[in-house]
């Protein structure tokens, strides 16, 4: 895997991974209260942060996006 996420796009992802990850499961929000919403966005939220340690998205690979310098 040759890396294709830098450094601005790795700590959005972290950011809004984690984000979305509290929100599903902590915050009482109304929009999370069906099951499918909030483990789909607990799911998007690990695959961000997921991404953004490996720093390799499979994603840009396929549309040929490179946000590092490598």
């Amino acid at each position: 895997m040759i890396a294709n996420v830098g450094t601005v796009d790795r700590a959005f992802r972290l950011v809004l991974g984690a984000m979305l990850i509290v929100a599903a499961l902590l915050s009482g929000w109304a929009v999370f209260d069906g099951a499918a919403l909030r483990y789909g966005a607990v799911v998007v939220g690990v695959v961000m942060l997921a991404t953004a340690l490996f720093r390799f998205c499979p994603l840009y690979t396929v549309l040929g996006v490179k946000t590092c310098r490598n």
